[in-house]
């Protein structure tokens, strides 16, 4: 950490024959400060450079740059932890009134939190294990070999394990400072101190159980540090915990720990297993890096066609249709939104973004959650004709009155944005789900792809191994609902996180009240 240069300078009275020695000293001192000023000045120069570069580079295509996740997260650290620094290079009797520049701008500005930074690196972490980005490659700025940004600094992806270490997150602290482990070796400016990496990784190895490579990296620690309190503790309890250890063996056994000191960190790999068996975590996992597809025994029976649902305006403008699964019947329409109507149904959700919600089960509050990253905002059809028009085309294509759906919601996903496997429709044990609504459970979903994602964003469905990819203009179908009322579970579904890009969707949700004679109740579970 850099501390700040003290600019002020002190004198004493004291007996004529020191005043010569004191001058000296005052000389000295003002040399010091003076060097210190130019070695702040350059510092700061380079900060500059560093961020006019980084600005230039997104000006260009605003867009573009922020759809990078990586961007995303540097913007948000440049502008929390790097910014902190360079304020406190700035904030001395000479700049003063820069600093108070700066305070007014905290107050006037938007300005990412420190949870914002937090939310970022988790959302790094999450893109690593969903898409099974190697550490090294996303440090050089490649998602899934593709090269989209400058390489990480050792300072960034120190940040990147100290935030996963603040969210007791070991087996990512060690990943990443052990890469910045690696890039400090390679910096010829230093953007971190190896004495705080190693503090960080040697007690992360720790806590993922290699003893001995920690007992390791804390000697090389105290090497650097010999007084470091933290490390010197550290080292006694590693040694207590070998020796029980060693205790603890059983006769015969060679005493050596399962993980040499030496061997690098590594992902073990485990035999397959048959899809079938996979946790459902797994599986949508799989999914969303496209490792499981649709049998073709299935793609086979399915068809692409024009239709116009019975509705006497499509008879004249029939809609293209493709099948994505029968059972459950799951449908493509594509060409069905217009650049114009999301160009305006963006410009009027985004003052009115709110974090995204669920609902509370138990209670049937709205609330926010770590499984639903993305922001959202409801439109009603009078906030503008375009929302009508959608609105009515929901009616058109699902032969389903929207009278009783709710409102039109709006949906952007940022960095790493996702929403893990869920049902759309209330269960049986949810009684509070919609009951302010008054309009039954939630029999379709009618869902709006509103922009193009380059990676990642798929919609998925694990029970049926269906990947949903967003195209511009399409809307996926759906009922949620058998003909008899009860929940399609195999209609679970979720968001995976988008890579790179940003993911506009739209959902109408439309509801069972009114429905009676457009999808008749039938006894049969699988009635049609």
């Amino acid at each position: 950490m850099v501390s700040r240069v003290n600019s002020e300078v002190y004198t004493a009275l004291v007996e004529m024959e020191e005043l010569l020695e004191t001058e000296a000293v005052l000389m000295r001192t003002l040399e010091d400060y003076i060097t210190a000023q130019e070695d702040r000045l350059n510092q700061l120069r380079r900060q500059a450079g560093e961020y006019a570069k980084e600005h230039e580079e997104a000006s260009q295509d605003v867009q573009a740059y922020l759809s990078n996740p990586i961007n995303a997260y540097l913007l948000v650290k440049r502008l929390t932890t790097d910014w902190k620094q360079v304020e406190s290079f700035m904030v001395d009797d000479i700049t003063q009134g820069f600093a108070e520049n700066l305070t007014r701008y905290h107050q006037i500005l938007k300005f990412p939190s420190d949870e914002d930074l937090n939310g970022a690196a988790v959302a790094l972490m999450r893109l690593q294990d969903t898409y099974k980005l190697d550490t090294s490659s996303v440090a050089r700025g490649e998602l899934n070999g593709i090269q989209y940004s400058t390489e990480l600094t050792a300072g960034d992806c120190f940040e990147l394990g100290r935030q996963s270490y603040n969210n007791g997150d070991f087996y990512h602290t060690v990943l990443w400072m052990t890469e910045a482990l690696g890039r400090y070796q390679d910096e010829s400016n230093k953007t971190t101190t190896k004495s705080d990496i190693l503090e960080y990784l040697a007690f992360s190895t720790y806590m993922q159980g290699n003893v001995h490579r920690a007992l390791k990296l804390t000697d090389e620690l105290l090497e650097i540090l010999p007084n470091h309190e933290r490390a010197v503790g550290n080292k006694v309890y590693y040694l207590q915990d070998l020796e029980k250890r060693k205790k603890g063996q059983k006769r015969g056994e060679d005493g050596a720990d399962d993980t040499p000191a030496d061997e690098p960190y590594t992902v073990t790999e485990k035999r397959p297993q048959p899809l079938t068996d996979l946790p459902e975590r797994d599986l949508y996992e799989m999914l969303c890096r496209g490792d499981v597809t649709v049998p073709d025994s299935v793609l086979s029976q399915l068809k692409c066609s024009y239709v116009d649902g019975g509705v006497p305006f499509l008879k004249l403008a029939r809609v293209k249709m493709e099948e994505a699964f029968h059972k459950p019947r799951i449908v493509i329409y594509h060409d069905v939104i217009y650049d114009s109507e999301i160009a305006t149904i963006k410009r009027l959700a985004q003052p009115r973004f709110r974090r995204a919600t669920v609902q509370n089960y138990q209670t049937g509050q709205l609330e926010v959650a770590h499984y639903r990253i993305s922001k959202s905002a409801w439109l009603k059809e009078e906030d503008h004709e375009h929302v009508a028009r959608v609105n009515q085309r929901a009616e058109d294509l699902t032969s389903l009155t929207v009278a009783t759906a709710e409102e039109l919601q709006v949906v952007n996903y940022g960095i790493g944005g996702h929403y893990e496997p869920h049902f759309d429709f209330a269960r049986k044990e949810e009684h509070n789900a919609f009951k302010s609504l008054g309009t039954g459970n939630r029999i379709a979903t009618l869902l709006f792809y509103m922009s193009d994602v380059e990676q990642g964003g798929a919609t998925v469905f694990p029970a049926i191994h269906l990947a949903l990819y967003p195209k511009k203009g399409t809307a996926a179908f759906w009922y949620n609902l058998h003909p008899n009322g009860e929940g399609d579970y195999l209609t679970r579904h979720a968001a995976c996180p988008v890579l790179t890009g940003s993911k506009w969707v739209s959902n109408k949700w439309i509801h069972e009240a009114g429905q009676e004679f457009r999808r008749p109740c039938k006894l049969a579970e699988d009635a049609e």
